[in-house]
């Protein structure tokens, strides 16, 4: 009895100790959230890896179909004078097996930064997307869908290079009449040889909320820490771009470079319309056109059309079709996930799924 008795005694003195700390700590906060999308896809021709040509048609279950599935925890805290702390620790994950996915292959290889935010900007330190690669995400007018969008031929060339930057140091501006911009300094992380892995990146936009023109750069050297998927290869990024609102309707047009020194140099125009039709259903499509710069004999045209269907405020239904036609050494595929890269000639695919977000 007595031994009942002081353990009652125990959490309550523990709780009491969580409800002090919770009240001197009112300013703080954490949250979990997420995203988890699945889906199936179909394509009438299948990349082989070993010989390069047809392995005939696909379906399969794929991680991802829309959107990157992920979870992370943030934060923040108000050290007052409009001065805050904050923090983002965010992981991508494969509902195919559990594994890592949507990330460099680490832990939390999406979002890994610790920094500040006030009136005068934010600072952040740590693992973060490039204001190259945030640029090229507003000016998609598919909201870079895993399927059939500008994000296609950014993985096709560069598999993860500029979006997940370690070691990185950013200072985002406030917006002063319309205009905001970020500056980005990657360090490589290998000691001695300030050069191995050291990437920039820049942007600047205008953005009344109906008009957004926008422009961001990239330049980034081999080398630097490793990760499980590579994510330090040497190239040139360029991006200029416009948006404009015509009331639920929203029209994006943008031309991208990727240069690799003696390997390609990709000039990558695009463009398409999202019109949210109704509450609960978005349509949206877009067409890339991509050619190499050194060698116009190897171009692709890329097509994708999708809808999304929202079944409550977290939980969307979609479907999406797209169309990829490859000449020459080009090999542009029609998703991230099962059909990154596809064979000469005219693919057709779709996809199919569910996104839940939390």
């Amino acid at each position: 009895m007595y031994k009942q008795r002081g353990l009652r005694l125990k959490l309550i003195a523990a709780a009491t100790c969580l409800l002090a700390g919770g009240v001197a700590h009112a300013q703080s906060s954490v949250t979990l959230y997420g995203l988890v999308d699945g889906g199936l896809l179909y394509t009438n021709k299948t990349l082989n890896t070993t010989t390069g040509q047809n392995a005939g048609s696909q379906f399969s279950m794929i991680d991802s179909g829309n959107s990157p599935s992920q979870f992370g925890l943030m934060g923040t805290e108000d050290l007052g004078g409009g001065l805050k702390a904050e923090f983002k620790l965010e992981s991508g994950i494969s509902m195919s097996n559990g594994g890592f996915n949507d990330s460099n292959g680490n832990l939390f290889g999406r979002q890994a930064y610790v920094g500040l935010d006030s009136n005068y900007g934010d600072v952040k330190l740590g693992l973060q997307f490039s204001p190259f690669f945030l640029s090229m995400y507003d000016l998609d007018p598919r909201d870079c869908s895993q399927f059939a969008s500008g994000l296609v031929p950014y993985v096709d060339n560069l598999i993860t290079t500029g979006i997940f930057n370690a070691n990185a140091i950013s200072y985002s501006s406030p917006k002063v009449y319309g205009f905001q911009g970020s500056a980005m300094l990657g360090l490589g992380g290998v000691a001695g040889d300030f050069q191995a892995g050291r990437n920039y990146s820049v942007n600047l936009k205008y953005d009344t909320g109906t008009l957004l023109v926008e422009a961001g750069f990239y330049d980034g050297n081999a080398g630097g820490a490793a990760t499980p998927i590579p994510s330090t290869f040497a190239f040139e990024g360029r991006i200029i771009g416009v948006s404009y609102k015509f009331g639920k309707l929203t029209a994006k047009f943008s031309f991208v470079n990727y240069k690799v020194a003696g390997s390609f140099n990709n000039n990558v125009y695009g463009g398409g319309l999202d019109w949210l039709a109704t509450p609960r259903l978005d349509l949206n499509g877009g067409v890339w056109y991509t050619s190499d710069r050194d060698d116009t004999t190897n171009h692709s045209i890329m097509g994708g059309i999708g809808s999304d269907y929202y079944l409550s405020r977290a939980t969307t239904l979609y479907a999406q079709f797209g169309v990829v036609n490859n000449h020459g050494a080009m090999d542009t595929g029609l998703s991230i996930d099962g059909a990154l890269n596809s064979v000469n000639g005219t693919t057709v695919g779709a996809d199919i799924g569910i996104r839940h977000i939390f």
